[in-house]
């Protein structure tokens, strides 16, 4: 099995918990490929640097991905679109997307050998035609429109299947899948869905009106928001938390269900709901 290790080494330890993931599945008899920019920070291990990232990823058998959520996010995202399976190992705080934590590593036998379940994560498309340029991204956990730091509140029309739902005012709006429903749209006052289910959740951020609850839309739904905002105000759409892109003026925003999905690695026979009561009480005083 070849194992291409995607780490986030500012992360405390992980350079420490990724030579131990290396020796562990060296042992079990595996290879290990990393980008070439972490060769410096490897000296001496047996791993093989591969200055072309996406011919690795091409090539691997499996992803594992060492660090917290957006790690595991990021890593599950690539290896969606050479349908490649991925594993987190949790050396962040909460690690929801995790396979496995890291005094977990024995389980790794388990991987080497093929002995896993695999879990479909749905993810999001999302469109914007800003200056005649089609641009378009992928959520794995969720895509945001948000006003700026020092702008007004925003004024947003949101249609569904291209007919109006619903006109918001609010600090934004998060679009959730169900693995992203543990994110952002909780904080929001969204509700925890299942992740192998397929859904699309629409979270108002801070609405200044009544109707203020989540709405959860089938998997084939077509949403389309329309910003309309004065000259004072930013808006921004940030997708998985990662990527920040302005948006202009009543530059439609076009939401649905992507082609891809995220396949997951399960090594532990846990399931959904006792991960979430497990990584929630992490947070109780």
């Amino acid at each position: 099995m070849n194992v291409l290790i995607i780490p986030n080494l500012t992360k405390n330890n992980a350079q420490l918990h990724t030579v131990r993931v290396v020796n562990q599945l060296r042992q079990y008899g595996a290879s290990v490929t990393m980008k070439s920019e972490h060769q410096d920070d490897f000296p001496g291990c047996p791993i093989t640097f591969a200055p072309d990232f996406f011919q690795a990823l091409q090539e691997c058998d499996v992803v594992l991905a060492i660090g917290g959520d957006g790690t595991i996010i990021h890593a599950a995202k690539h290896a969606a679109m050479t349908n490649k399976p991925v594993l987190g190992i949790n050396v962040g705080r909460l690690g929801f997307v995790a396979g496995l934590e890291v005094d977990e590593l024995e389980k790794l036998e388990n991987l080497v050998e093929g002995d896993y379940s695999l879990e479909e994560r749905m993810m999001l498309q999302i469109s914007l035609n800003q200056s005649e340029e089609l641009r378009t991204f992928y959520a794995l956990n969720d895509a945001v429109i948000s006003r700026g730091s020092l702008s007004r509140i925003l004024d947003l029309k949101v249609l569904f299947n291209h007919s109006n739902m619903c006109d918001y005012r609010a600090d934004g709006l998060i679009f959730a899948t169900p693995t992203g429903s543990t994110a952002y749209s909780l904080s929001a006052g969204g509700p925890v869905i299942d992740p192998s289910m397929n859904c699309i959740l629409l979270s108002p951020i801070c609405p200044h009106s009544l109707f203020t609850r989540t709405v959860v839309f089938g998997e084939d739904a077509k949403l389309e928001v329309l910003p309309s905002r004065d000259s004072e105000s930013e808006i921004f759409l940030t997708i998985d938390g990662e990527t920040a892109v302005p948006v202009g003026d009543r530059c439609p925003i076009c939401i649905s269900r992507a082609a891809y999905t995220a396949q997951i690695i399960k090594l532990k026979p846990s399931n959904f709901y006792e991960v979430v009561n497990e990584k929630l009480a992490e947070r109780r005083p």
